[in-house]
């Protein structure tokens, strides 16, 4: 806003409309595939369970199909949330996702894993903090072979 003399003067900026199904089709098309997504049919099975955990208080602005494949390369990776690759949905929107499937339910079991569970989803391999522990270990147990490493006469 403006104003010359005593008259208002208001600016007016419209936001373009757009066609929300037409940039999620773009999007699927341009993300890469990851080895921790699962297949859109698989999704549809478990879509209700995921939505079932979500008030409905307004709609949701995030594919759940692309939060859910952000969780799983989470898991299989074991990346930081903030490394989480720029083709999935932001990383904040991804964790609070994350925190609302993983509270368990009266019988101690998360709708998270519920999904996965149903999903047939195997779990990581090996995540990268798994195999750097292992390299260390291997390491700490070859130093005390030799005994390299620690002071012995202190």
């Amino acid at each position: 806003m403006s104003f010359v003399g005593r008259k208002q003067i208001v600016y007016v900026f419209l936001e373009p409309v757009y066609d929300l199904s037409a940039i999620l089709d773009n999007m699927q098309m341009k993300r890469r595939k990851y080895a921790s997504d699962i297949s859109r049919e698989k999704f549809v099975e478990i879509e209700p369970l995921l939505c079932s955990v979500r008030r409905s208080t307004k709609p949701t602005t995030v594919d759940l199909y692309e939060v859910f494949c952000a969780v799983l390369y989470l898991l299989r990776t074991g990346c930081q949330w903030r490394f989480l690759p720029g083709e999935f949905p932001k990383w904040q929107s991804v964790y609070a996702y994350w925190r609302k499937w993983s509270e368990p339910d009266q019988h101690g079991v998360s709708v998270l894993e519920q999904a996965l569970k149903k999903s047939g989803w195997r779990g990581p391999r090996e995540t990268g903090a798994q195999r750097l522990q292992h390299v260390l270990d291997r390491g700490c147990a070859e130093r005390e072979k030799y005994g390299h490493g620690w002071p012995e006469g202190l």
